[in-house]
């Protein structure tokens, strides 16, 4: 009987596919227009940056043509215009970048973690990087105060990518969801569990339908995750080598974790999603699909596995690990870890001059500031607070050519310094006393023990020039300003001299 039905559906996929892609167009002109009108209301201009507050969308809108059949699938939504329309946008309406990320967040009992995987994500991406992707922060919520506080911590957090537009909040209308008290229990689950996967199924849904016409490739990633250095990259590298046609590139091995699709290739999924959203988890939905498209009932099993193989290609190693141990779903402890994704490089070593290293922080167990400084470790402490400092002083000066700091890493990406200054000590004792006596003479703040204040840290690095005119330099030193709520990790220490 199965093979029946899968057979006519199949047939269905087909037809819709190749239905799907003349009118991937028409998507794409109504989502232009659908921005255009919520620029004309919200009154946005490219430099409209300041005053950043939640929009909601008063829009009369239209379903696109080849996402009717949503209404036969979720038959509530006829009642309800616009509940496949988020009610409300936080960013700046990006579009046609190269790579969209999409991040659903729910309530959870315990431990949150998107604001840390947010900044696994955005750790060290580059201007270029930036410019050419975004990340869609989807809060499947419809009580209004949760999805406030959610916006209010992602903004603070991330003032300059929210403002840049290559961070995104959205959130669902409640009329989006159906009644979701009367499912039928499926393969032993409890009822809890049925409701709160079927809910799963359309929160996915909702945001790759949302993120479709934003850019040429989808990654559908979660909340509680890592990232690789360089993850982009790598995704970019791995996409170029397929010399075949592919629906999905897996970027780690768990659940529906860093799995890359074509943005064309969406309305499809979506329909086939919403078909069966009530009866089987995502990740079974995903490999039923391509059952659809390529196996034959008629042949082996093997022969099956390897017709889904072409369309499902799998990257060594993992770019995304799983760092959550209280999932969504009340009272499930999910210690789940991708044994491709290796360890995290948490520290990145360098060779700097013979120095003296001193802090008047708190060392956290063996992440001494000596380890960090000869690139053996991180340099781990408890939160700073104003009058703090971390001093490198030379065994015998030198000129210093260029300096960089940076603070936080891959798995604490949020221990970072704040407020935090960059100061040299110039070797030769009249200038010293000239910068005590009359002020600086390069334009730079001088402190009253004669260090010069030549930079500061910006999310969470410091990098800069040393003026040669300043001649042999005796110390670096970080002085920090004001007290920080975080530890503070140190994880690369770089003085480039002519030496090195």
């Amino acid at each position: 009987m199965y093979q029946n039905q899968f057979l006519e559906l199949r047939e269905r996929l087909l037809y819709a596919e190749k239905e799907n892609k003349k009118r991937s167009q028409e998507l794409s002109r109504a989502l232009v227009e659908i921005k255009r009108v919520v620029a004309k209301r919200m009154n946005l201009t490219t430099n409209h940056t300041d005053d950043m507050k939640w929009k909601v969308l008063n829009l009369t809108r239209k379903l696109p043509v080849d996402l009717i059949n949503l209404y036969y699938y979720l038959p509530h939504l006829r009642e309800y215009e616009d509940a496949v329309f988020p009610n409300v946008i936080f960013g700046q309406q990006r579009t046609g970048v190269s790579l969209v990320m999409g991040i659903p967040t729910v309530k959870r009992e315990k431990q949150h973690y998107l604001i840390s995987t947010l900044h696994s994500l955005l750790y060290e991406l580059s201007e270029e990087e930036k410019n050419d992707c975004m990340i869609i922060v989807f809060v499947a919520e419809v009580n209004a105060e949760f999805v406030n506080s959610i916006a209010e911590s992602v903004k603070t957090s991330f003032p300059r990518e929210i403002q840049s537009g290559v961070l995104e909040v959205i959130s669902p209308p409640a009329s989006y969801y159906p009644d979701l008290s009367n499912l039928k229990q499926m393969f032993g689950d409890p009822e809890d569990r049925v409701r709160w996967r079927t809910k799963q199924n359309l929160d996915y849904s909702f945001l790759m339908l949302y993120a479709q016409p934003k850019g040429r490739f989808y990654l559908q990633l979660e909340d509680d995750i890592i990232a690789k250095p360089d993850y982009i990259q790598g995704i970019r590298n791995f996409a170029a080598k397929q010399s075949q046609d592919w629906m999905i590139l897996e970027f780690s091995q768990l659940g529906f974790i860093g799995k890359l699709f074509k943005s064309e290739d969406l309305p499809l999924i979506v329909q086939f999603f919403l078909m069966f959203y009530k009866d089987k988890p995502i990740d079974w939905l995903i490999d039923h699909l391509l059952w659809v498209k390529v196996c034959n009932p008629e042949k082996a099993a093997t022969h099956c596995e390897k017709e889904k193989a072409k369309l499902r290609i799998r990257a060594k190693p993992s770019l995304f690990q799983h760092v959550g141990i209280y999932s969504s779903l009340a009272g499930k402890i999910q210690n789940l870890k991708d044994k491709d994704f290796g360890k995290n490089v948490l520290h990145k070593a360098h060779d700097n001059p013979p120095a003296k290293v001193s802090t008047s922080l708190k060392t956290y167990q063996q992440y001494t500031l000596e380890k960090v400084y000869k690139g053996h470790n991180c340099f781990w402490a408890s939160a700073p607070v104003a009058g703090d400092y971390i001093s490198f002083t030379f065994l015998n000066p030198l000129k210093v050519e260029k300096y960089f700091f940076r603070s936080g890493n891959m798995e604490h990406p949020g221990d970072k310094l704040f407020n935090t200054t960059v100061e040299v000590l110039p070797a030769d004792e009249m200038l010293k006393k000239e910068l005590v006596d009359n002020g600086s003479k390069f334009n730079y703040p001088a402190t009253k023990d004669g260090y010069l204040q030549i930079g500061a840290f910006e999310n969470g690095i410091a990098e800069g020039s040393v003026n040669q005119l300043m001649g042999k330099i005796q110390a670096i030193r970080l002085s920090v300003n004001s007290d920080s709520p975080v530890w503070v990790i140190l994880s690369e220490v770089f003085i480039k001299t002519p030496e090195n």
